[in-house]
């Protein structure tokens, strides 16, 4: 299949965790940026872990161009970044969050990948290989929700981001594929932190709490299998994915 490396956020848990071992298992080079630590090097060789808080977002560009220096990119037949990192509180109404709070919320779940996003693409404009950026998003970034405006936000964010990078790339002599996914409701640690709200606090957590209790829940694995199938996918036309596929 050649020579893959693939760069993926949130590689501790969840989503993220899972996607790179469907990646490692089909001999892919994975480097996982992740707030907290893994095991997954102890199975795969082919795995890196660099342990990072993507707040901290002034170090992002050094976090990427450190990244890329370690990897022969000569030999890349294909290199990807999937952005799939994001938290989801404060889930309360905006009159109740602090500063702090959004401040967190917006550089993890939007400045971080805009960055991310940049400096990638800087890093690897001199090469021939295929380039392709995966944002995680979600329905949210396109409907409204009380006690949910920071997160909602955060991914309508996501999808204009992508978009207009997909434009800027159109005029470039070895474009970056970039497109957005929204994996619809999954069962990961966000989804466990909603349904534990206070009903007070955040009115949706008794949904949140139906959806999971009927079964309704995609699981990771099922979710990390979708993405990697994107990865493979030969057109390059795809700006958005929500539910199904969208032409430029």
């Amino acid at each position: 299949m050649g020579n893959r490396i693939f760069i993926i956020t949130g590689t501790s848990k969840g989503i993220g965790r899972q996607l790179a071992e469907l990646c490692l298992e089909k001999g892919d080079t994975v480097y996982g940026i992740a707030r907290g630590a893994s095991d997954l090097g102890n199975t795969y060789e082919r795995y890196t872990h660099v342990q990072f808080d993507l707040e901290d977002i002034h170090r992002i560009d050094d976090l990427i161009s450190g990244i890329l220096e370690q990897i022969s990119l000569v030999s890349a037949e294909c290199i990807g970044l999937i952005n799939n990192a994001a938290m989801l509180e404060p889930l309360k109404p905006m009159d109740q969050c602090l500063a702090e709070e959004i401040s967190v919320h917006l550089n993890i779940s939007l400045a971080a990948p805009m960055i991310l996003t940049s400096s990638f693409i800087r890093y690897t404009n001199h090469m021939t290989a295929r380039r392709k950026i995966i944002n995680v998003s979600s329905a949210s970034g396109s409907y409204p929700a009380p006690s949910m405006a920071a997160y909602c936000t955060s991914k309508a964010g996501i999808n204009m981001f992508t978009q207009c990078v997909a434009m800027e790339q159109t005029s470039q002599p070895n474009p970056v594929e970039i497109i957005t996914f929204d994996p619809g409701m999954v069962d990961t640690e966000l989804q466990a932190v909603a349904r534990g709200k206070d009903a007070e606090e955040f009115a949706l957590s008794g949904v949140f709490r139906d959806v999971y209790e009927s079964g309704q829940l995609r699981s990771p694995g099922d979710v990390a299998q979708a993405i990697l199938e994107l990865l493979e996918d030969s057109s390059n036309n795809m700006v958005k994915l929500t539910g199904g596929l969208q032409e430029n």
